[in-house]
């Protein structure tokens, strides 16, 4: 029955049931009953509600192999219910794609996460710089910037989906799980400095959870985790020094552009590390302040975004090797069969 599946699509394409059933050509008494099941849309009707909540007619026919459990966000005050379905109803789409290909290939080249064991025990925020360094030793990452953040956290098995709502401003960060698998959220409108820190943010909750004393500020200590994982203290201190009377902003901005975390963080990271003292960290913040860059910081724009392609590939490797056939890829990424086709033999570059 078609009915959850057309309330959610009409949820994410922000429509109201009077606005749909307009669109349409029936009543919105119509439209509810198609979504309690107690009515089934002709193939006519069904095509046009297609059309409408921009998806495909194979969408409304497509097992639900996805729920979203444990949903955590990072949203702001003025962050509506409506809003929140639309990001929800895209992620759920995104996840049950996944899950689709999923089943329907014999051996899935995805790792299952798994918690890293042997990390030290956290008594202070500080603690947690070992932390950091631990799990970057775990994972032989180095002391380096890294430069594809998602392509990381996709080779331990944690799905990433990027969401295109354009309710971006409206949170900060999603977290949920799907079939067991851990899933982060974040916005393909966000400057790539962002979308990083929410990335290591997110990890650092399925790090840390249930490792934290109950006095600590889990949001602070999950924001001190990804900025030491994506910036380990020896490195910044290596750039700049342990001590420092004064910190030049084109400094923090060619880290920035190295890094991928942004000037403000590093500029909290210095305080944390003893790198500025605290009088210096006042006058720097009250003149960052002041710049207007709390907004907007130098840079946002010249740091690319991160992006995911692995579930496009995938997609591709299932076709190629006939796991699936051509119109499923082409379903599976929302396609016409003739442009999948294209695609395939790169007619459009």
């Amino acid at each position: 029955m078609i009915g959850e599946r057309l309330k959610r699509a009409r949820a994410a394409a922000g429509l109201s049931m009077k606005a749909l059933a307009d669109q349409v050509g029936v009543s919105a008494p119509m439209i509810k009953k198609y979504e309690s099941n107690a009515s089934m849309p002709s193939s006519g009707v069904l095509i046009k509600l297609a059309r409408a909540v921009d998806v495909r007619s194979e969408y409304f026919f497509r097992p639900n192999r996805a729920e979203l459990t444990g949903v955590e966000y990072r949203k702001r005050a003025s962050t509506g219910k409506k809003e929140l379905k639309r990001i929800e109803a895209d992620v759920l789409d995104q996840a049950e794609r996944w899950y689709e290909l999923r089943d329907l290939w014999p051996n899935f080249p995805l790792a299952s996460f798994s918690q890293p064991s042997g990390l030290p025990q956290i008594e202070s925020l500080d603690d947690i710089e070992q932390v950091s360094a631990k799990l970057r030793k775990l994972w032989k990452l180095g002391l380096n910037p890294l430069p594809d953040l998602i392509d990381l956290l996709e080779s331990k098995g944690i799905l990433v989906i990027v969401t295109d709502s354009e309710h971006a401003d409206k949170f900060d960060g999603l977290q949920a799980t799907v079939q067991g698998q851990p899933i982060i959220v974040v916005s393909n409108a966000w400057p790539g400095c962002r979308q990083r820190f929410t990335l290591g943010h997110e990890l650092g909750h399925l790090i840390l959870h249930n490792q934290l004393p109950a006095e600590m500020d889990e949001e602070k200590a999950c924001n001190r985790f990804a900025s030491s994982f994506l910036m380990p203290s020896e490195s910044l201190i290596g750039q700049l020094g342990a001590k420092r009377r004064h910190i030049d902003w084109q400094e923090l901005l060619l880290l920035k552009l190295e890094y991928g975390l942004s000037m403000s963080a590093s500029l909290y990271r210095c305080r944390s590390l003893g790198i500025v003292s605290e009088a210096l960290w006042d006058r720097l913040w009250r003149d960052f302040s002041k710049r207007g860059w709390r907004k907007a910081e130098p840079g946002d724009d010249s740091y690319p975004k991160e992006t995911t392609q692995l579930f496009n590939q995938l997609v591709y490797h299932a076709v190629a090797e006939d796991i699936i056939s051509e119109s499923k890829g082409a379903e599976l990424l929302k396609m016409p069969v003739a442009a999948f086709q294209r695609s395939r033999r790169l007619e459009d570059w």
